[in-house]
């Protein structure tokens, strides 16, 4: 007696349709309950859809490029004493298939001559144990949803050097964090270990008994830190930094600051420095397009468009949120939108989206201190901006000294394809952008 049940798509959140990117079963595999289905990806991120019971898949109700949603049907399974029966061993199932009832003993020594026979399931039996004990050797591409290569691109996480923990050596995100803790903590064998001339050769990190020397209390690092600091490493590691260092006299433009927000009072807009950093590095990046561009290999593709990251200072630790189309707003509705990205970002409540995408960021410390720092390079972005506390110095202008407010900026860029010169330029520039703002509109 068989018993046929039908898989539909669970709740799955605030979306309202989401489309299927990749379908990970087939018809006559074998799943067990909360076994991956079908990989789904809305605007904002790819997830996977498991199963809510075990069987032998009888249909596949979708295929790629659908728009499912919630209750939508997946697959049919089919549940029986005779499926479920072998499903630890895949060999012994394949002989009874061809021949008659026989004792175990005879199944075991007939196997290997059964392939002629049947041999999609014998290949089907052996291919998920060479993908779990030798991931990306035996086979050539590693069992990885869109979202989990994705993450591992991100990472700079070779897929075929990772093991899948999933049913059939499928790689999961989570596989993919702990192989770069692995990796960050000198735990993982490398070809660096074997003096082959690439990777960094480093030493095992020193293993310290911190409480030998006086009381000491363990704080797990913040979700964010962990992913953060895996790609700041990363980027540090692989980007040849040279940071860039200047001035730039913001006197007039602080009073227009304080002049609009004297004038948008009552609207309740309150216009920040930020707003007009990032109208500057618009203007900055379309006189210098090199700037706006990403490395791909040996080619450089250079964005007709301009989204700028800037970062945001939360409780768990830095986020860069993204004003996508720069170029198509004004001030005020730049301030409007970073206060309302920065306030979703201290909340926690920033969407996967509202951080990619981006061309070129700004750090800025203005708010704290710093006369200079060299920031991280956001990759795969060629540069970005760090900009310090603004402060008073005198300047003399022939026949007395004056008080000039000066900011500092701080331009990390990639050496591989930016050099020092268009650097120096870039930064030249954009500090005559904020000295006299009224070069924008030329």
């Amino acid at each position: 007696m068989s018993n046929v049940t039908a898989v539909a798509v669970p709740d799955i959140g605030d979306f309202d349709e989401v489309e299927v990117i990749e379908i990970l079963v087939k018809i006559g595999d074998s799943v067990s309950a909360e076994q991956s289905l079908i990989t789904v990806e809305s605007d904002k991120a790819s997830m996977e859809i498991p199963s809510s019971s075990g069987g032998v898949v009888k249909s596949i109700s979708v295929k790629i490029g659908d728009k499912v949603k919630q209750g939508s049907i997946v697959v049919e399974l089919e549940a029986s004493g005779e499926a479920a029966a072998p499903a630890a061993p895949a060999a012994p199932a394949a002989a009874p298939a061809a021949s008659a009832p026989a004792p175990a003993p005879v199944v075991e020594e007939k196997a290997p001559p059964a392939a002629p026979v049947a041999p999609a399931p014998v290949a089907a039996a052996t291919a998920p144990a060479a993908v779990v004990s030798s991931p990306g050797v035996t086979t050539g591409l590693p069992h990885a949803s869109p979202s989990v290569r994705m993450l591992a691109r991100e990472l700079g996480v070779d897929l075929t050097r990772v093991t899948g923990s999933a049913p059939k050596g499928r790689i999961t995100q989570e596989d993919i964090k702990q192989f770069v803790k692995q990796a960050l903590s000198g735990s993982l064998p490398t070809a660096a270990a074997k003096g082959s001339g690439v990777g960094l050769d480093l030493l095992p990190w020193p293993k310290v008994d911190f409480a030998k020397f006086g009381a000491v209390e363990s704080k797990p690092l913040s979700r964010i830190k962990k992913i953060s600091g895996a790609n700041l490493h990363r980027n540090w590691v692989m980007i040849p930094h040279v940071t860039n260092n200047d001035e730039a006299d913001i006197t007039s433009l602080e009073a227009l600051r304080v002049s609009l927000n004297k004038e948008n009072e009552k609207s309740g807009v309150k216009v920040t420095m930020l707003a007009f950093l990032i109208k500057a590095c618009v203007a900055a990046l379309k006189k210098f397009p090199e700037f706006n561009a990403s490395l791909d290999g040996d080619n450089l593709v250079l964005k007709q468009y301009f989204n700028i990251g800037f970062a945001a200072d939360t409780p768990n630790g830095l986020v860069v949120p993204v004003i996508r189309d720069a170029d198509k707003k004004g001030i005020l509705e730049l301030a409007t939108e970073s206060s309302a990205l920065a306030k979703k970002a201290r909340e926690g409540k920033l969407a996967p989206a509202e951080m990619q995408g981006g061309c070129f960021s700004i750090s800025s410390l203005g708010g704290i201190g710093g006369t200079s720092f060299t920031p991280i390079i956001n990759a795969p972005e060629l540069a970005i901006l760090g900009v310090s506390k603004a402060y008073q110095k005198p300047v003399w202008n022939g026949r007395e000294f004056l008080p000039q407010l000066t900011i500092p900026l701080s331009l990390s860029y990639d050496h591989r394809v930016i050099d020092g010169a268009s650097a120096a330029r870039f930064n030249a520039y954009l500090g005559s952008l904020l000295t006299d703002y009224r070069r924008i509109v030329l």
